[in-house]
């Protein structure tokens, strides 16, 4: 009796893990091209089906809905400014170099960010939207940060108050200065000389503001 030969399986061959993460992220990176022209309000899953020239069966495969690759997309956003501004301190010594480092990581951020970072600014402070979620978690993570460096440079750990007015100038000035598509280079010089002061106003002290004086383009 001849034993037949089991039929070849119909459809498209099991993807390699490889495959599936390529796939994966052409979903966030069409998600963030949306986001950065519509906002998470107008974010929806034809949208993302249409930038990222796929068939609706295969974004379901990966994601429920439009806002799963979204919350990737901003934790991954979330995960770039810690790790960015926390690289950047943990090569200082003192007050002043730690400021100014930490202000240059963070405008290095938000230069990779791209047209994501306006829709990012603009939504940071509306509870409805899941920027303001994972903006809330990103500080905490920042508040934790700057406060064991401080207390490593032996100084006394500082006031909430000062931490969080130094994160939230920093933010207005960031949006301030992304409301154009690609700032001027002037106007992203004066926007660090003015970070720089204000976090040497908040977390600095005499001495850290005598020495900053000394550095070019902080005061001048």
């Amino acid at each position: 009796m001849d034993v037949k030969e089991p039929a070849a399986r119909r459809g498209r061959p099991p993807q390699t893990p490889e495959e599936a993460e390529r796939v994966r992220a052409s979903i966030v990176a069409a998600t963030a091209d949306v986001f950065a022209d519509v906002g998470s309000r107008g974010l929806s899953v034809a949208l993302i089906l249409e930038r990222a020239g796929i068939a609706r069966p295969t974004f379901y495969r990966y994601f429920a809905n439009a806002e799963e690759p979204l919350h990737m997309l901003l934790s991954e956003s979330d995960e770039a400014l810690v790790r960015t501004v926390g690289e950047a301190i943990r090569k200082t010594d003192n007050d002043v170099s730690m400021s100014i480092g930490a202000i240059n990581a963070y405008l290095d951020w938000a230069r990779e960010r791209g047209p994501v970072l306006r829709p990012l600014f603009s939504e940071m402070y509306d509870r409805s939207s899941p920027v303001a979620a994972h903006r809330e978690l990103a500080l905490q993570e920042l508040h934790a940060l700057l406060n064991a460096k401080i207390c490593e440079l032996g100084r006394d750990k500082p006031d909430s108050l000062d931490v969080d007015t130094l994160l939230n100038a920093c933010e207005f000035v960031g949006y301030r200065l992304w409301l154009a598509d690609d700032p001027d280079p002037g106007l992203l010089d004066r926007a660090r000389s003015t970070m720089i002061r204000i976090a040497l106003a908040t977390l600095g002290n005499p001495d850290d503001l005598g020495r900053a004086l000394e550095i070019p383009g902080v005061f001048s």
